[in-house]
């Protein structure tokens, strides 16, 4: 146990918990036994699922999953979709609304979110929102067609829901958090892995959500009222008595809550603090540091990454490999390193930290650099796993099947 130097998850609860986890068990008996969680690891679907543990935000992705099974179907309701939205943009053209260009009103189409396609909750919400009216006349046809009968009961539940306020909101609440967070989701899922890229990314997530939260509301209920009006969604005032959605006038008095109280604390803060939470569960203080330091190793366009200070401060993370004395060999090799691997040709092209650690064992470098080979041994035990990783690994699943 005392020689584990990293540790890496899927996130489960009883793996990394703060108090018995597993996490936390090992690094009592090897403290520098860092946990990082798997980069590639979907997080806009963690995000979802953890927006999930709202109850009202569940029933609006559970209202969206039935929409997509009524519009999405057949190629024929495909098509009446297509050609409503078609219609739809024609008249705004008509009536100058919007302007036509190369590019703009593309054709689109409604996709089908699932946990095993990344990015497709944000793209599902988008097209919602931007579909809108098309979706809107589309089920309303539907409603109205003896031919789609048996499915009438579905279609006038998910055309109530989605005429509804709660439902303008949440898909304008869970458009932004996605959004703000979906070039982050993107980063982590390429091939080659730009740390410094990631870590940016990271911070510039928690300071949206953080704005969001202190400063955004009015701002976010400015849009969805605007929205509202634009296609006839009833606002309710905010000072007034919050009914759910199909739930009785009698029990929504009986809990006494404004709809400022629901749709801004509850929902609006309440969600944005659960996807706050786990950005910083996934990415904290000394994972921001370890991976940041790590990135100073790269060998990419000639290790133009390369720090001195953030790899001596990556050893002090490793107090039992490097003591005082090894932290000052491993200072006064970092400058002969250096100096080394930019004037060896057998060291340009590389691209990662796996690659330059084969190169230096080949060229017989790592007992020259003792030191700054230990060190990079350590950093490739972070548990830092690429999409790529994560793509072999279940295709290796399917294989053994």
């Amino acid at each position: 146990m005392t020689q584990i130097r990293g540790q890496g998850y899927d996130g489960a609860s009883n793996m990394k918990g703060d108090i018995k986890g597993l996490k936390t068990l090992i690094m009592q008996e090897s403290p520098s036994a860092y946990y990082i969680h798997y980069f590639a690891h979907q997080l806009q679907l963690v995000l979802v699922a953890i927006a999930k543990e709202n109850t009202v935000c569940k029933t609006f992705f559970d209202q969206i999953s039935i929409l997509l099974n009524i519009v999405g179907v057949s190629y024929k309701r495909h098509d009446m979709l297509r050609n409503a939205r078609l219609e739809n943009v024609k008249k705004a053209l008509d009536c100058g609304e919007i302007e036509s260009g190369t590019g703009l009103h593309q054709e689109m189409s409604l996709p089908r979110s699932g946990d095993t396609r990344w990015g497709s909750h944000y793209k599902t919400v988008c097209s919602i929102i931007t579909m809108y009216e098309a979706i809107h006349d589309v089920l309303v046809d539907l409603g109205d067609d003896p031919a789609y009968k048996d499915d009438w009961t579905k279609i006038h539940f998910v055309i109530g829901a989605f005429e509804n306020f709660e439902f303008v909101f949440f898909a304008h609440l869970m458009y932004i958090i996605l959004g703000y967070t979906n070039e982050l989701s993107k980063c982590l899922q390429r091939r080659g892995q730009d740390i410094l890229n990631a870590i940016s990314l990271v911070n510039v997530a928690k300071e949206r959500m953080q704005k969001l939260r202190s400063d955004g509301w009015d701002n976010f209920l400015e849009k969805v009222t605007s929205f509202c009006d634009k296609h006839g969604v009833e606002v309710p005032a905010m000072d007034g008595d919050y009914v759910p959605y199909e739930k009785s006038a009698r029990k929504a008095r009986a809990q006494k809550q404004t709809n400022d109280d629901h749709f801004r604390r509850e929902v609006y803060i309440g969600v944005i603090d659960q996807i706050s939470q786990e950005l910083d569960n996934r990415f904290d203080e000394i994972n921001m540091e370890l991976l940041s330091c790590m990135s100073a190793f790269s060998p990419f366009k000639s290790f133009a990454s390369f720090d001195a200070q953030k790899l001596c401060r990556l050893a002090e993370f490793y107090p039992k490999e490097f003591s005082n004395n090894n932290l000052i060999k491993l200072e006064s090799q970092l400058d002969n390193y250096i100096d080394d691997m930019r004037h060896d040709d057998s060291f340009k092209g590389l691209d990662n930290i796996v690659d330059l650690s084969v190169k230096l064992v080949e060229t017989k470098r790592h007992k020259a650099y003792d030191m700054v080979y230990e060190l990079l041994k350590l950093v490739l035990l972070l548990p830092v796993a690429t999409a790529s990783v994560e793509r072999i690994f279940s295709a290796m699943l399917m294989k053994m099947i």
